[in-house]
């Protein structure tokens, strides 16, 4: 019988990812399929969000409004991924903070339970902010990702 591979693990082991600070996170759609919507027009100048793209986006919303420490405070739906920027903030800590998994888990489970399915891959991407010249690089990316959709490394080409 053959042993099945476990996940790597792409979280910085014994980091606490609900310490205050931004994080920019992907989230691909299962098999690059193109369901989010599409991008027309020359150099990509608008998105069209489909059916489930608009659930996506309503969702995104719904996550700054879930925590109170928490706030997505830069995104963009593509037609297989989302980007987003998420800053937790220290408020007090009064109040518990989730983590970013946790986060991505619950809204991975809102929008398919609002789908009907799942159109996820497994896991997600994210990347700690270490610094305010990051946090404008990220900021530009996901600003001017619908531009570069033609040579998007999530693209299926």
């Amino acid at each position: 019988m053959t042993e099945l591979r476990k996940r790597k693990s792409v979280r910085i082991e014994g980091y606490d990812y609900s310490q205050p600070g931004c994080y920019f996170v992907t989230i691909c759609v299962k098999n690059n399929h193109e369901m989010l919507g599409r991008i027309v027009g020359a150099n990509c100048v608008r998105q069209h969000l489909s059916e489930y793209g608009i659930i996506v986006e309503n969702e995104i919303k719904v996550l700054s409004e879930t925590y109170n420490l928490v706030e997505v405070v830069k995104y963009v739906v593509m037609p297989n991924h989302i980007h987003m920027i998420i800053s937790i903030s220290d408020g007090g800590r009064t109040q518990f903070a989730p983590t970013v998994s946790r986060m991505v888990k619950q809204f991975k489970g809102l929008v398919t339970k609002r789908i009907g399915f799942s159109l996820w891959q497994k896991s997600f991407h994210d990347h700690i902010i270490r610094d305010e010249s990051e946090y404008r690089r990220i900021w530009q990316y996901i600003d001017e990702n619908p531009q570069h959709w033609d040579e998007d490394e999530y693209r299926n080409k």
